[in-house]
């Protein structure tokens, strides 16, 4: 069955550096798409950054530059480091996966494995 489970949420403030990661079950990072999404409280799930099948990274323009995106197709784990980190950052992240052979964008519609998401808090 397939799994995904994220770590690394933290309270921290506005600078700092916080880096989570995803451990993904039945779901072979390297021939799948992968990305990670945030909600804030009142507000719709938003791509941050996603990576296709062939470790081909975007980005949220609101993160370039202090994000990225990164696989480790052996653990088969994916992270995200998250750098410069502002209060605008605080929300909910979730990493996904998807099936798809087809080309990923930072929409959601085609990612259809979730984690169940951890809290990132950022304080000025």
């Amino acid at each position: 069955q397939e799994q995904l489970v994220e770590s690394g949420g933290d309270s921290v403030q506005a600078g700092g550096s916080l880096r989570l990661s995803c451990v993904v079950s039945g779901i072979p990072v390297l021939n799948n798409h992968i990305g990670w999404f945030r909600r804030a409280p009142g507000k719709g799930r938003e791509g941050v950054a996603v990576m296709d099948y062939g470790g081909r990274p975007q980005y949220v323009d609101s993160v370039k530059g202090r994000f990225t995106i990164s696989r480790d197709t052996v653990k088969n784990t994916f992270s995200l480091q998250m750098n410069n980190l502002k209060p605008e950052d605080t929300a909910m992240y979730y990493c996904a996966a998807s099936r798809s052979r087809r080309g990923v964008t930072l929409s959601e519609t085609s990612f259809g494995y979730w984690g169940q998401g951890t809290q990132v808090t950022v304080s000025s």
